[in-house]
């Protein structure tokens, strides 16, 4: 499926998002299978206190998929993502209760590159703080 932005469409500064993504505990569940990633800061409060953390953490790539979701919703195709890069910032802290944390996920045209690609600039908060930094993708458009 090609991608459904096309490049002249699209200028710098345009704004993509926010969108809000609900992550509960269930949801570390599920991506504690299907990762293989058991880490036990990722489901259990007493060892991830241990750790010197505040509560159990989302996985941090499960935070960085949620970040790229936005991007590929956005361009209509997985594969026009050429580049994807970002550093966690500080970790997503999933209470145990029904209402779980939000990331939230914005972006925008950074900047227009040759061969119908743009750099789009990505920031990601949960709770007001920021999670990822430095979150950035390339992508190809039509």
């Amino acid at each position: 499926m090609p991608a459904s932005v096309r490049y002249d469409d699209v200028e710098v500064g345009t704004e993509i998002g926010p969108e809000r993504y609900p992550i509960h505990r269930l949801t570390l569940v599920k991506y504690c299978g299907a990762s293989g990633d058991f880490n036990v800061i990722h489901w259990n409060e007493r060892i991830a206190r241990q750790a010197g953390l505040p509560d159990v953490i989302a996985h941090g790539m499960l935070t960085m998929a949620e970040a790229a979701r936005l991007v590929t919703d956005w361009v209509g195709d997985p594969g026009a993502v050429v580049e994807y890069g970002v550093r966690f910032a500080k970790p997503v802290v999933v209470p145990d209760d029904d209402e779980g944390v939000e990331v939230v996920v914005a972006g925008r045209v950074a900047e227009k590159l040759g061969d119908k690609q743009a750099v789009i600039e990505l920031a990601a908060t949960s709770g007001g703080i920021d999670v990822l930094a430095k979150a950035r993708a390339v992508v190809q458009l039509a």
